[in-house]
């Protein structure tokens, strides 16, 4: 019961957080210029789509416990995108954040959203 729990804390507390950073490209993703790093060379706006859907959207279901793993998938390489190639020059506290949701993914992914999710329903 305790794991469970935890791990339901850890799937709400994780991704709301990281939807604090995908709203602001969310909201980016809809305006008049929507210009975007394009670090693994597919393109602004493919770049940015993909960072809204694994930082705003794939939290949603995370949270509510849907497909938790597959969708986990996806801000983990949005993760290891951020600490490895576009602040991989960087000094460690620059990319501590972006290591720190991978790890909290990480675990997601590995022990699964609990029985406190749609998953397990």
């Amino acid at each position: 019961m305790k794991l469970d729990i935890t791990l339901l804390f850890n799937r709400i507390a994780l991704s709301a957080l990281m939807m604090t950073h995908g709203y602001p490209k969310l909201l980016k993703l809809f305006s008049e210029n929507p210009t975007f790093s394009n670090p693994i060379g597919i393109g602004e706006m493919p770049t940015l789509i993909l960072a809204v859907f694994a930082e705003f959207i794939a939290p949603v279901f995370i949270i509510l416990g849907y497909k938790t793993k597959l969708f986990s998938f996806f801000p983990i390489a949005t993760m290891v995108v951020a600490a490895f190639v576009v602040h991989f020059d960087d000094p460690f506290g620059r990319k501590e954040k972006a290591v720190l949701y991978l790890v909290g993914y990480m675990i997601i992914i590995l022990l699964g959203p609990g029985k406190y999710s749609i998953d397990k329903k």
